[in-house]
């Protein structure tokens, strides 16, 4: 029979030959043989049209996200992609992934979380994020998987522009001395000085420095490019990095011997707002650090190294903090000429 019950189970299964050569064998998940037949009947049609007419096969929905996240199992952002993914599967359960439209996707897209028992709103750079993710499925259903005639075309939402966060000297000054805990303290001072992101830091291992010639680097599995970075060290970090020696053998910033799983963002905001600086994240650390690189006249290439950033795109954004190579072309839209000096004798 093509629908039969297992042996101690209630559920129906399906076993069928498809015209095409090979087997369907499958789960109804239903007890109810009228629904079983129904669902039979469904694949067996379909089955058919694949074999004689060349119809592509269906996939649901969730064939799709299980398959685009297996391919990347290793990536940094998968966890991410499969948080968002799961939010999909709520929306399209069970739907082909060839019935999907533009229109039903943009319409599906999150517009708020849930965090801390109440609703907050996602921002454009968020929903951005859950588009980029929907759109790379449906990019590989259609190139990679042939699942799909064509994949629809999602457009990114439009994004505020945000201005670069990052202190003077001095603000960085009164941080690093409103920060009461030692490895905090530290950890930032480090970050003025290397520009290395928060995760590079606190799981930094001595195995990663050396203090004699004076450099650092970053592991490719550790870099959110992935690709290796090499990390100078100055007078300064040196200073930074002798201060851990003793406290561990292997990581090199801990706190009571163990390194920091989680950075304490509520005394972060108390250190903040003890050195009268606002609307300032560990991240702008790193946006400090390469503004400073800027405005002393290191060269955005040189910028690009330096911060292990994967397009030299990346860090366009911090040019406009030294226009001094434009200076010479200033004059040239003069409306009067420059007045002439005159020797006195």
């Amino acid at each position: 029979m093509s629908i039969r019950k297992r042996k101690g189970s209630d559920v129906w299964h399906i076993d069928f030959r498809a015209p095409g050569g090979g087997r369907v064998r499958q789960s109804t998940g239903t007890s109810d043989r009228k629904e079983a037949q129904e669902l039979h009947d469904k694949l067996k049609h379909e089955a058919w049209r694949v074999a004689r007419l060349g119809e592509k096969p269906r996939h649901c929905f969730e064939e799709g996200a299980a398959r685009f996240l297996k391919e990347r199992i290793g990536k940094t952002t998968v966890k991410s992609m499969a948080a968002q993914l799961e939010y999909f599967c709520g929306v399209f359960s069970g739907r082909d992934l060839a019935s999907l439209t533009r229109a039903e996707i943009m319409a599906a897209l999150p517009v708020d979380a849930v965090r801390k028992g109440r609703k907050a709103p996602l921002t454009a750079g968020t929903r951005n994020r859950y588009l980029s993710t929907i759109r790379a499925l449906l990019y590989d259903a259609a190139d990679k998987w042939d699942w799909i005639d064509k994949a629809p075309s999602l457009p990114e939402l439009e994004e505020p522009a945000i201005r670069i966060r990052w202190i003077t000297r001095d603000e960085a000054k009164r941080l690093l001395r409103a920060l009461t805990d030692d490895c905090m303290r530290d950890c930032t001072a480090f970050g003025f000085q290397t520009g290395l992101r928060q995760a590079n830091i606190l799981k930094l291992e001595w195995a990663q420095v050396d203090l004699v010639a004076k450099r650092a680097w970053i592991h490719p599995d550790q870099a959110k490019a992935r690709k290796p970075i090499g990390v100078p060290l100055n007078e300064e970090a040196l200073t930074i990095l002798r201060r851990q020696i003793g406290k561990s053998d292997e990581y090199v910033f801990v706190s009571a011997g163990e390194p920091l799983d989680r950075w304490d963002a509520y005394w972060w905001k108390v250190a903040c707002r003890k050195a009268g600086i606002k609307n300032f994240r560990f991240h702008d650390v790193r946006h400090t650090w390469a503004s400073w690189h800027v405005q002393g006249g290191t060269p955005l290439q040189v910028l690009k190294e330096l911060g292990g950033w994967a397009t030299f795109e990346m860090v366009l954004k911090y040019a406009h903090l030294a226009p001094d190579h434009l200076a010479q072309h200033a004059s040239a839209v003069l409306m009067h000429e420059p007045p002439k000096l005159v020797a006195v004798s």
